[in-house]
């Protein structure tokens, strides 16, 4: 049976739905910190506010780039990327050009990566690219796997939480098959229970997304160490 700490080192506590307010994103950040999840994950308008209530807590500070659809031009990700950077964010949610991986113009999507991967990691920044698996074929997925492959990520993302789909079984064990042993797995979409946070655990994901936190990490609260 997985612990507290095995669990809620796997969330991304995730704030994106556009109209949470400034109090609700202060009091996400906060469950973030008091349920000691790895990270919250933040719209870019909010990370300067969520790194300063975050400063001194293990909670890392997360936020999405080209959300969440990828089709923002290449200078326009990066541009975002170097101001959540700036502004406190040392994890970047990546959503690659949909339409250009449907197109098979696998060179675009790859230096379109590229270009935010290779400013993150200079930086120390982790860059986790989501896929949005819901608008893909399996073959598609697997060049977007590849494409991460070749890019060095960190991790791959099934999905946003706002388009179809989210985290299936079966893109995650494509996922995990066809990435690289060194680039880890993130489920998002649909993970609501500490029963499918277990699961999708031990189908290899090292994160998750999921804003259902206090639902998810509840049944455990009594093997928490002291906060």
């Amino acid at each position: 049976m997985a612990s507290y700490e095995d669990i809620a080192g796997m969330i991304d506590h995730s704030l994106l739905k556009p109209n949470l307010t400034a109090r609700e994103i202060e009091e996400g950040c906060r469950i973030a910190q008091e349920y000691r999840v790895a990270a919250v994950c933040v719209r870019p308008s909010d990370v300067r506010r969520a790194a300063e209530i975050l400063r001194d807590s293990p909670v890392r500070v997360t936020t999405v780039i080209g959300f969440p659809h990828g089709t923002t031009t290449t200078a326009a990700k990066v541009c975002e990327a170097e101001e959540a950077i700036r502004n406190g964010a040392v994890e970047l949610d990546v959503v690659l050009n949909i339409g250009k991986l449907r197109s098979k113009d696998h060179d675009y999507v790859k230096a379109d990566l590229e270009a935010v991967t290779a400013l993150a990691h200079t930086r120390n920044v982790i860059v986790k690219v989501i896929f949005e698996n819901g608008y893909l074929d399996d073959e598609e997925k697997i060049a977007a796997c590849r494409i991460s492959n070749d890019v060095g990520v960190d991790f791959v993302k099934t999905a946003t939480g706002f388009g179809p789909g989210g985290a299936e079984d079966h893109d995650l064990k494509l996922m995990r098959e066809h990435t690289n042993p060194s680039i880890k797995l993130k489920a998002a979409g649909g993970i609501r229970t500490l029963e499918r946070a277990i699961e999708v655990r031990k189908l290899g994901c090292s994160r998750i997304g999921a804003t259902a936190t206090i639902a998810i990490l509840s049944p455990l609260k009594g093997e928490r160490g002291a906060a």
